[in-house]
């Protein structure tokens, strides 16, 4: 049980210059006994309300320096606290909030909201057992207009699939991967390397580009650089919903459309998914 949607702001000042972390936790808890379950008897039970404020309170007091280590700082608090607590998970997500620059200049306390994909992170924990963390991103939107196709692909009385060889790539990832040891980690940096990763793997060479036969390749791609650049990274799990373009016919108009106008296919959509970890 816990609390869910536990909203807030938490704005750090250093001098005129301002700093913002906007973030969502859910926290959940499994005690020792399930006696409020079976007897009704609720003296192990830290209300839902108790655990919302530990939060804030952990936030107020420790600041968040990274999504990580404040999923860390609320495991750790639970743990080190309660007795009746047996195993605690924490899942924290960020609002994208980016510094306001003008004219290359950062401002001291304006920022704007970037919807360029979600940061989140969990970390989860058993008494006597290991620490966990998993970080991740989602909801981020990538698209590239040329350099991917789809052929060769199998085909019986049921398909009407045309083969391409120059189509649009676009969908939404979500990424999550898991850390080993979380000794001395800056999850800050770790985070934007593998971000950086992700959107090298999937568009290529800024002068070429790279050409993708299929969702799954890409997909692949962004894991193996990911693993092959982050050595702090197990494994990496990744799912590309795909959103489809068709091109408009304009003959009726009178006009030829040679992929300059195309409308998105809303539904049914594709979806591919791998996990991938070291051996």
């Amino acid at each position: 049980y816990g609390k869910n949607t536990i909203k807030f702001l938490r704005l750090h000042r250093e001098g005129k210059k301002h700093f913002v972390k906007e973030v969502e936790v859910c926290a959940h808890l499994r005690l020792t006994s399930p006696q409020e379950y079976l007897e009704g008897n609720n003296s192990l039970v830290i209300p839902t309300d108790t655990i919302k404020n530990i939060v804030l309170v952990l936030a107020k007091k420790n600041g968040i320096p990274s999504l990580e280590q404040f999923a860390i700082d609320i495991c750790n608090h639970f743990m080190t606290t309660f007795c009746q607590v047996a195993y605690v998970k924490t899942y924290v997500q960020e609002v994208p909030w980016q510094r306001l620059y003008e004219d290359g200049v950062p401002h001291i306390h304006s920022f704007i909201c970037v919807p360029d994909g979600i940061r989140f992170c969990e970390a989860e924990q058993c008494r006597n057992g290991p620490l966990v963390v998993f970080a991740g991103i989602k909801d981020l939107k990538l698209m590239k207009t040329t350099q991917s196709g789809f052929e060769g692909f199998y085909k019986n009385e049921h398909t009407t699939l045309p083969e391409r060889h120059d189509r649009i790539l676009c969908g939404e990832l979500f990424c999550k991967w898991s850390y080993g040891e979380c000794k001395d980690l800056d999850f800050n940096c770790i985070w934007k390397k593998i971000r950086e990763c992700i959107l090298e793997a999937f568009a290529g060479p800024p002068d070429c580009g790279e050409y993708s036969p299929s969702y799954q390749k890409t997909v692949n791609s962004i894991q193996m650089l990911v693993l092959s650049r982050v050595s702090q990274v197990q494994v990496i799990e990744a799912v590309l919903n795909n959103t489809f373009y068709n091109v408009v016919d304009m003959k009726n108009l009178g006009l030829t459309n040679d992929k300059e106008v195309l409308v998105p296919v809303e539904a049914p959509y594709g979806s591919c998914a791998c996990t991938l970890g070291r051996k």
